[in-house]
C-alpha cells in the first residue's frame, strides 16, 4: 500500500507538471512549469519514469484519447482489414483517413505525433532529470532507470517511424525541459539505426524478468529490436534485404530457443482479461480499472465497441467483407487466391442463426462480430450491434472487448482492463517464418507456420454454439458443439516453392493478427500496399459505395504526411526545421 500510495503521488506530481503545458510538450510554451531540480530526487525521478509509461497508451493528451491510441485503430482503417464504422457523419476526419485522403492538417494525424513526442520527452526528462540525482540511488537501479527510459523512447519512436516516412528523432542531448528551442532540430535522417541503438541498450541492460508487472525486460528489448529489423527488411518495391532478415532471425531465435514463453493453448486467451499477462505475452500495455475509476482503462479505443447495449456506443472499427472472407477455408488450408471470390454471408435462418454452412478458420469467430454467433459471452451477434448498417455493413470487431466477467465495473461502460498485447510469441514465430522465407529456410518457416495453426485448431478453443431464447439477450450454449462449421489444418506438403511460402506467411499473419492494428503497417513494411489495397478497393466498394472512385497511390500513402502543426512550430529564426515528406 506505500508503495502504491508513492507511485500515485509521483504520478500526480508529473501531471501538475505536464497539465500546466499545451497539448504540444514540445513545440509550445508552457504557461507554468517546474525546474529540473524541483523533481531531481530518486522519488521524482521514478515518478517522472511512471508517469512516462502513462503516455504508452496514447491517451495523455488534454482533449482527445483515441487519436493517438497505441491500438492504432484510427489508421488501420486505411488497410483492408477495418472500415471506420459507425455512421457517415460522425468523426469524418477518420473518413478522410480510410478514404486515402490523407491531410497534413487532420487532427488524428496531429495529434498522433502530438502524444508520441510527448511520450519521447518523457523518456528523455527522466534520463536528463536522473543525471542531477547524486545521491539515493543505487548503480544497478539508475542503470535500470536508464534502460526503461530507453525502451519507452525506442518505442515511441517505432510507432512514429511507422507513421511517417522521416520523423525526427528526440534524444536526451536535444531535450531540455525548459528551453523551447531545444527540440527544433531537422528531420534529415533516418532513424532506424537510432531506434535500434535504443532497443539493443535496455536489452542490455533490463533484466530477464520483472517484479512489477508492466516494465519490459531484456526479452521485451530484443523482441522490439527484432520488430525494428523487420521494418526494414523489404524496401518500397517488396525486394527483400536479407542482411536485415538475417539480423532478425538471429534475435528471434533466440527469443524461441531461450526465452521463458510459449504459446497458450487457446487462441482467445491472447484476448480477455482474465488471461492477461500470459505466458506467450512478451509485453502488454497495462489498463486497470475499478468501481471508483477508469482513468487507466482503455479509453482509446472506447469507441470501438457496439452500438447496442450493454456498450451503446459508438459502433466505430468494423470489420471488411474482404477480411471476413479471407477465414474461408478448403480442406482446412486458406484460400491463399481465391477467397474474396465468394462472400461470406451475413444472413440468419429464421430461429437467429448463421446461414453460412461452409468451412471457416475459427479465429473467425474471436475476431469479427457475426450474425448468428454467440459474441464474446454476451450474447448471439444479430446486426443491431451495428449503428448504420446500410453505411459500413453487417461486421465488427471484438478482440479489444473486455468478456462479461470483466464488464461495467466503473464510469463508461466500454472501459475495461483488457491489456492490449502489443508484443507476443505468436508475432515471433511469424516474423521469424517471414525472414526464413527470403533466406531461403522454407521447410522451417513451415513448421513455425504449423505451430500457430495448430494452436488455432486446439477444439477447446472454438466458441460454441448458442440457441437463441425468448428474449433478446438470453441464450443457451450447446456444450461441446462448434458454432461453425470450422476446419482448419496444417500444411503438410514440403514448401518448395519460395513465392507460395511468402503467400501462406502473410495469409497467415493476416489471419491469426486482424483487427490488432498492424495490418497497415504490415503491408506497408513488405513494400505491397498499392497493390494489395487498390485490389481490396475494387472488390470491397462493390459493398460499401462510399469507397468507390477510391485510390491508394503508391509512393506517397504508404505513410502518412507531418502535420503542419509541427512544421510551423519547428521554426528557428523564421525557418521551419523540419521538412514535409516530399510526397506531400
Amino acid at each position: 500500500m506505500k508503495k502504491r500510495n508513492f507511485i500515485l503521488r509521483a504520478v500526480i506530481a508529473f501531471l501538475v507538471i505536464a497539465t500546466g503545458c499545451s497539448d504540444d510538450y514540445l513545440n509550445r510554451e508552457p504557461e507554468g512549469r517546474f525546474s529540473e531540480g524541483d523533481v531531481a530526487t530518486p522519488e521524482g525521478v521514478e515518478g517522472l519514469l511512471i508517469a512516462t509509461y502513462t503516455m504508452v497508451p496514447g491517451g495523455g493528451l488534454t482533449g482527445q484519447t483515441w487519436h493517438n491510441d497505441i491500438h492504432n485503430w484510427v489508421f488501420n482503417i486505411a488497410s483492408d482489414d477495418a472500415l471506420k464504422g459507425t455512421d457517415a457523419g460522425d468523426q469524418p476526419e477518420q473518413s478522410f483517413i480510410e478514404a486515402y485522403d490523407f491531410q497534413a492538417f487532420n487532427v488524428h494525424i496531429r495529434d498522433k505525433w502530438r502524444g508520441l513526442y510527448k511520450g519521447v520527452a518523457g523518456a528523455n526528462n527522466v534520463i536528463n532529470t536522473l543525471a542531477l540525482v547524486e545521491e539515493g540511488i543505487t548503480d544497478e537501479r539508475r542503470a535500470q532507470i536508464v534502460a526503461e527510459a530507453r525502451f519507452l523512447r525506442g518505442l515511441f519512436h517505432f510507432e512514429a517511424r511507422k507513421m511517417w516516412r522521416m520523423p525526427v528523432y528526440i534524444s536526451e542531448e536535444n531535450f531540455v525541459l525548459n528551453d523551447l528551442e531545444s527540440t527544433k532540430i531537422p528531420n534529415d535522417r533516418e532513424i532506424w539505426p537510432l531506434i535500434e541503438a535504443d532497443f539493443e541498450a535496455a536489452a542490455a541492460v533490463l533484466p530477464d524478468t520483472q517484479g512489477d508487472v508492466g516494465r519490459p525486460t531484456s526479452w521485451a528489448a530484443k523482441a522490439f529490436l527484432a520488430k525494428a529489423k523487420m521494418y526494414q527488411g523489404w524496401d518500397d518495391n517488396g525486394v527483400a534485404n536479407t542482411a536485415k532478415l538475417g539480423e532478425a532471425k538471429i534475435i528471434l531465435d533466440d527469443i524461441i530457443d531461450n526465452g521463458p514463453f510459449q504459446l497458450v493453448d487457446k487462441f482467445e486467451d491472447n484476448f480477455l482479461v482474465a488471461t492477461r499477462n500470459n505466458a506467450e505475452s512478451i509485453f502488454e500495455v497495462q489498463y486497470a480499472i475499478n468501481s471508483a475509476t477508469g482513468d487507466a482503462a482503455n479509453r482509446g479505443i472506447g469507441l470501438a465497441h457496439p452500438y447496442t447495449d450493454p456498450w451503446g456506443c459508438c459502433g466505430f472499427y468494423q470489420v471488411s467483407q474482404n477480411l471476413v472472407n479471407a477465414y474461408q477455408t478448403e480442406n482446412g488450408l486458406p484460400l491463399l487466391e481465391t477467397f474474396d471470390d465468394t462472400d461470406v454471408s451475413p444472413d440468419t435462418n429464421a430461429d437467429g442463426s448463421s446461414v453460412v454452412t461452409t468451412t471457416l478458420d475459427p479465429r473467425v469467430d474471436h475476431t469479427v462480430g457475426r450474425p448468428g454467433i454467440l459474441y464474446k459471452g454476451f450474447k448471439i451477434y444479430q446486426t443491431d450491434f451495428v449503428r448504420d448498417l446500410s453505411y459500413a455493413g453487417p461486421w465488427f470487431s471484438m478482440k479489444h472487448v473486455a468478456e462479461p466477467e470483466a464488464f461495467g465495473q466503473g464510469g463508461w461502460q466500454n472501459l475495461s482492463a483488457n491489456n492490449y498485447r502489443i508484443m507476443r510469441l505468436s508475432m515471433i514465430y511469424l516474423w521469424l517464418a517471414e525472414a526464413e522465407v527470403e533466406l531461403g529456410n522454407l521447410e522451417r518457416a513451415r513448421e513455425l507456420v504449423n505451430a500457430i495453426r495448430s494452436r488455432a485448431a486446439n477444439p477447446e478453443g472454438f466458441v460454441p454454439n448458442a440457441i437463441q431464447g425468448v428474449e433478446r439477450n438470453d441464450f443457451t450454449i450447446e456444450e461441446g458443439t462448434p458454432a461453425a462449421n470450422y476446419d482448419i489444418a496444417t500444411y503438410d506438403d514440403p514448401w518448395t516453392d519460395q513465392d507460395l511460402a511468402r503467400q501462406a506467411v502473410r495469409f497467415e499473419t493476416r489471419l491469426e493478427f486482424a483487427m490488432e492494428g498492424h495490418r497497415f503497417f504490415d503491408l506497408q513494411r513488405w513494400g505491397v500496399s498499392a497493390e494489395v489495397l487498390n485490389a481490396y478497393i475494387a472488390s470491397e466498394s462493390q459493398h460499401r459505395a462510399y469507397l468507390q472512385g477510391r485510390s491508394f497511390t503508391a509512393g506517397k500513402h504508404e505513410f502518412f504526411p507531418i502535420p503542419l502543426e509541427a512544421i510551423d512550430r519547428s521554426a528557428l529564426d523564421g525557418q521551419p526545421t523540419l521538412t514535409q515528406d516530399p510526397a506531400y
